[in-house]
């Protein structure tokens, strides 16, 4: 039976501690977006170094789908702030972006970063994503990357989602999801949680949940291997996928 407070106390605590590494003289790794041909090195460029160095995600939410000028956009696991600058520049001084984040310690890296970009459309809020307290019917664009793989109750976090949207709200996701099931000492390893492993599900799973959760249309954009370093046979089936979602 999978302890879904541990899971998450766990996943604060593993990210807690990225964005401290971030924010100690931009840490020791470049993070993913640096290191990843997903984000256009115009979208990126002018952003601070923590913000890049936090950063932990699986492909670009942003390039799933339009955002338009004046929208409102939600960020499910907003990390050090990254996609969400890239989105307050999509939507412009008439938009907002709300980054959500359960992790105290990314959501004061996020607000130093905010600062840093003189970002005045976009805010932080400390919430679980299955939790926002955003009101409903308030949102134009849900985005997210490789968060909802690290929430234990999926489908909170999609009725979650569908509340906020308005009618015709889109979700842009890139997540972690399966062509097959893991293997039991795969699955079952707490450690594989918070590395996006032991949370996943086959994408079919994935998106009826979507489906049943009240989203009308959901579409496969792309569907590539998630790079994971081991040499056995399970790691074939461990997909990076786009989806973008309408309600």
């Amino acid at each position: 039976m999978v302890d879904k407070e541990l899971i998450i106390e766990n996943v604060r605590a593993r990210y807690g501690e990225l964005a401290r590494g971030a924010a100690d003289c931009c840490g020791d790794r470049d993070g993913f977006a640096s290191c990843s041909v997903v984000y256009d090195s115009n979208q990126i460029k002018d952003l601070p170094e923590e913000a890049l160095t936090a950063s932990a995600g699986c492909g670009n939410p942003n390039a799933i789908g339009e955002l338009k000028q004046g929208e409102t956009v939600v960020d499910f696991g907003s990390g050090g702030g990254i996609d969400c600058f890239i989105a307050a520049n999509m939507v412009g001084e008439t938009g907002r972006v709300i980054g959500v984040d359960m992790t105290p310690d990314m959501i004061n890296l996020a607000n130093e970063n905010k600062v840093k970009m003189g970002a005045e459309n976009v805010e932080f809020r400390l919430a679980q994503i299955d939790k926002t307290g955003i009101d409903t019917d308030s949102v134009d664009v849900i985005i997210s990357n490789c968060v909802i793989v690290l929430a234990p109750d999926k489908d909170a976090v999609f009725r979650e989602s569908v509340r906020i949207l308005k009618k015709g709200g889109r979700m842009h996701i890139s997540d972690v999801m399966l062509t097959s099931e893991l293997p039991d000492h795969v699955s079952s390893d707490m450690d594989n949680w918070t590395h996006c492993l032991a949370g996943a599900e086959l994408t079919d799973v994935y998106i009826g949940r979507m489906r049943e959760s009240g989203f009308s249309r959901v579409e496969v954009v792309s569907d590539v291997p998630y790079r994971w370093e081991s040499e056995e046979n399970w790691v074939a089936s461990v997909r990076s996928v786009n989806l973008l979602a309408t309600k």
